[in-house]
């Protein structure tokens, strides 16, 4: 009798802050969800030709951040979101994204919903949009 054997996806990235493991000096990393969501992150706050030799990866959000603050401006920053993470991120599933304006900050609260191709339960994170003066 063949048994099929099933392995985890598992999915890592380094550490943005490139932090050291004191017990071995190696780079620490991050892992499954904790790892998409510091990809998505990455992926929002980079602009289009910011990365060498990829000028096609990013977002049009902080140009958005710009804009007078309006329903409309909120659905285009949760369109360009949506696009964005669907584009450059294989690893997950958006289920949700929702985008509250924040007038009194200049800035939008985004909260993602999304679910990992290898995990059964969704996560959310917030990250906040705010513009650079």
């Amino acid at each position: 009798m063949a048994t099929t054997r099933t392995s985890q996806i598992f999915f890592s990235d380094l550490r943005t802050d490139l932090a050291l493991n004191p017990a071995n000096d190696d780079v620490l990393l991050t892992t499954n969800e904790n790892a998409i969501e510091q990809s998505i992150k990455n992926l929002l706050l980079t602009n289009f030709y910011e990365r060498p030799f990829q000028p096609d990866i990013g977002s049009n959000v902080k140009s958005l951040l710009f804009e007078l603050a309006s329903p409309h401006t909120a659905y285009n920053v949760k369109e360009a979101i949506k696009e964005t993470i669907s584009n450059y991120e294989p690893r997950c599933e958006i289920l949700d994204v929702l985008v509250e304006s924040d007038e009194d900050r200049h800035s939008f609260n985004v909260y993602i919903t999304f679910m990992a191709v290898n995990s059964e339960n969704p996560r959310t994170f917030n990250l906040v949009l705010d513009r650079v003066r």
